[in-house]
């Protein structure tokens, strides 16, 4: 049996690297197919109408007069009137659904229904438990950690404030949707998924449709984004699936308007806190309080784990959850870590001011409190603390320059996990020398393609063309959802592992020619060869020759804990953040993010380098722009667009600096997910960086102009107000 582990670091030949990503031409130039594009032929557009109300129920529906309307081919009520479904519990929520011939008759025949509610009380802020009452509250027993009383007792300073973060929206640039379409007189069906899950989506399809799963076929080349959101079909989907039966088969396309992409697709709970930490003036964090709450809708948010990453020795925490009328939360990139890395990052910074008390030194006096993790932490801090020059740049909390500009420097650390999942693969190498590999896996963007091929050339020392990589078919054998940051851990180790079966098969073969024992030939440079003598060697061609007509296949195949170091779990990272704060507007500037991490081994630095960056770029939307609305006496969201829903532009991101932990201490781990983990203390560290550079804390995100402006108004405190 093959010994299945990484190539040491002299014999990786792409492993490692800065490769491009293989499908980039495809999508610069425009010939990459994302689910929306998918226009099949006699395919019909799928329309939703739905509710104005936050809470209501449906008392009568009346769909005739869109029935009537020529080229209206099928209607599928969705909340039934004298059933459970007839209660709407967000405004958006959906009533009915057609297929017509195009998209101006859909949206007539939508317009031509008539819908009687009953309209219900609603609840849709949550910045207040206390307003929200007993109906809408869930309250947590209190947790408590050591000696609180006694911690706070012996601390020598006691900082007190108010921190938090609110709802924000999934924002995929692709909409949540399908194109649905049966096949073989309706016998199975075809779903065109705009998913983060291929192979787990097939059955989540066939359940309510009351199929067998191997009945249907889900197929995607590209997905526009997901960050959570899309791990398996929504009610919207199956709808379109019995749209498509309705209408006889014809195929049937339905994807989300932006609006309802903003209201109902998935949002990142909010949480707020009032937070106490009591510390000695060399800086030991004595005791930890905190009275957190926060709304992730109608299934609530969860309770963040706080305090983050540092284990101080006496807490006393308790966590409310509030249950309002807004379309439910989803996974939104690293599950409340941001939350938690906010909530505990800033009263930490807000501690080491008290006592006046550079935080990085703060920090690095308590960096055992992080456990196991300490020692990289403390690398990371020093070689971040570099990059951003923080030693020559750091002041006390409050810029004391002239002029409106001040200027402030922050920092943030975080984790994760990151172990790869379940994953299984087929490599099929012909006797001709072509190799392909099959996978059910998906392409979020981030590179997967093109981390398979590395894997996969680099074992049959082969070069990157020479391998196909075939994925985003269901039909292929099956890999998990790309969610957790566990997606590169385990289709990197279930490519690994088959390369190896399959290399060791065909080293079997082509031993008797070479007169050497299969365990004594390696794959370098397109031959295969004997280790001890280079010179006796064949092609990679005339090896895959002696294979004679029958092509070799081997399933590769990966699984949690499997023996071999190929995968791991538990990553940490340091930031720090450099802005501009001008105090007559309240604008705040990026002047520089520099983002320290580690993953274990890296399998392509660029793509590696790629993911924090685009982690720091969504951390500067969130902690600067980003905000779901809600309008407490309509109970609808008020900026459903992307004008009033703001992200950050390119002028907004300022200069990103990465640097990746790799090398001995780090590669011998194996591959663990990076997906999540930069995506956690973007917030924490620019809002540290805007409280230094105006001497007061901004308490809740996002730092928008008028948040600071307020904060400035009642210096010296912390200001409570949202």
């Amino acid at each position: 049996m093959a010994e299945y582990k990484w190539p040491d670091a002299d014999k990786r030949t792409h492993i490692g690297k800065r490769i491009s990503r293989i499908d980039g031409p495809h999508k610069v130039s425009g010939r990459a197919k994302y689910s929306f594009d998918m226009n099949r032929p006699g395919m019909l557009f799928g329309k939703i109408l739905r509710s104005p109300y936050a809470h209501a129920k449906v008392k009568s529906i009346d769909t005739s007069a869109a029935e009537a309307m020529a080229g209206v081919k099928a209607v599928h009520i969705m909340a039934q009137p004298g059933t459970p479904t007839d209660e709407l519990k967000w405004a958006g929520a959906s009533i009915v659904a057609l297929a017509a011939v195009d998209e101006p008759t859909a949206e007539d025949a939508i317009r031509a229904i008539k819908v009687e509610y009953e309209v219900l009380p609603h609840l849709v802020i949550d910045n207040d438990p206390k307003t929200a009452g007993d109906t809408y509250t869930r309250a947590a027993n209190e947790n408590k950690v050591g000696d609180p009383d006694k911690g706070f007792s012996e601390a020598e300073v006691t900082i007190e404030g108010n921190y938090g973060l609110p709802v924000i929206t999934h924002c995929c640039l692709e909409p949540h949707g399908s194109v649905m379409e049966w096949e073989d007189g309706g016998q199975n069906l075809l779903a065109h998924l705009s998913t983060q899950a291929v192979s787990g989506s097939v059955g989540q399809i066939a359940r309510p449709l009351e199929i067998p799963a191997t009945n249907v076929r889900v197929k995607q080349d590209h997905i526009g984004g997901g960050f959570g959101s899309k791990f398996g079909p929504d009610e919207w989907d199956i709808t379109a699936a019995r749209l498509s039966k309705k209408a006889g088969g014809k195929p049937v396309k339905m994807f989300n308007e932006r609006d309802a992409e903003l209201m109902v697709a998935g949002s990142r709970p909010s949480v707020y806190a009032k937070v106490k930490v009591g510390v000695k003036k060399d800086g030991t964090i004595t005791a930890w309080e905190s009275q957190s709450w926060g709304s992730g809708g109608v299934g609530g948010g969860g309770s963040p784990p706080i305090p983050y990453i540092f284990n101080i020795p006496n807490q006393r925490k308790q966590h409310t959850n509030i249950i309002n009328h807004v379309g439910s939360q989803r996974a939104w990139r690293a599950p409340n870590h941001p939350q938690a890395c906010v909530l505990t990052m800033e009263p930490l910074e807000d501690a080491a001011a008290a006592i006046g008390m550079d935080p990085y030194d703060f920090f690095m006096k308590n960096i055992e409190l992080t456990g196991q993790r300490a020692p990289i932490y403390s690398d990371e801090l020093k070689i971040a603390a570099d990059l951003i020059g923080w030693k020559k740049n750091w002041h006390a909390r409050g810029d004391k320059t002239a002029g409106p500009m001040k200027r402030g420097l922050g920092l943030s650390i975080h984790t994760w996990g990151g172990q790869g999942h379940a994953s299984d693969c087929d490599i099929n190498i012909q006797p001709d020398g072509s190799v392909e590999l099959k996978m059910g896996t998906q392409d979020l963007g981030t590179g997967t393609r093109t981390t398979l091929n590395i894997v996969v050339a680099d074992t049959f020392g082969l070069p990157l063309n020479a391998v196909k990589i075939l994925i985003g078919d269901s039909r292929y054998p099956a890999s998990g959802g790309s969610g957790g940051s566990t997606t590169i851990g385990g289709i990197s180790a279930a490519a690994r592992r088959g390369s190896l079966d399959a290399l060791e098969q065909l080293f079997s073969k082509v031993a008797p020619s070479l007169e050497a024992k299969p365990e004594d030939l390696e794959a370098v440079g397109g031959n295969i060869r004997v280790k001890t003598n280079p010179a006796k060697s064949v092609t990679w061609a005339q090896a895959c020759s002696k294979l004679g007509a029958t092509p070799l296949t081997v399933r590769g195949r990966h699984f949690p804990n499997a023996p071999g170091n190929l995968t791991n779990q538990g990553v940490g990272g340091v930031q720090m953040a450099d802005v501009s704060v001008d105090i007559e507007t309240g604008i705040v500037r990026i002047n520089k993010i520099v983002a320290v991490q580690d993953c274990g081994l890296v399998i392509d630095l660029k793509t590696a380098e790629s993911q924090v960056y685009g982690s720091l770029i969504m951390g500067v939307c969130w902690a600067l722009y980003e905000e779901k609305i809600m309008d407490a006496k309509t109970g609808r969201m008020l900026n459903p667009n992307m004008e009033f829903y703001r992200l950050a532009g390119i002028a907004d991101i300022g200069d990103l600096v990465v640097h990746m932990m790799t090398g001995k201490g780090y590669d011998e781990r194996g591959v663990i997910g990076l997906g999540e983990p930069p995506a956690v203390s973007p917030g924490a560290v620019i809002s540290n960086a805007v409280a230094n550079a105006i001497g007061v804390r901004v308490p809740y995100l996002p730092l928008t102009p008028d948040r600071v402006l307020a904060a400035l108004e009642k210096k010296g405190g912390n200001n409570a107000r949202i």
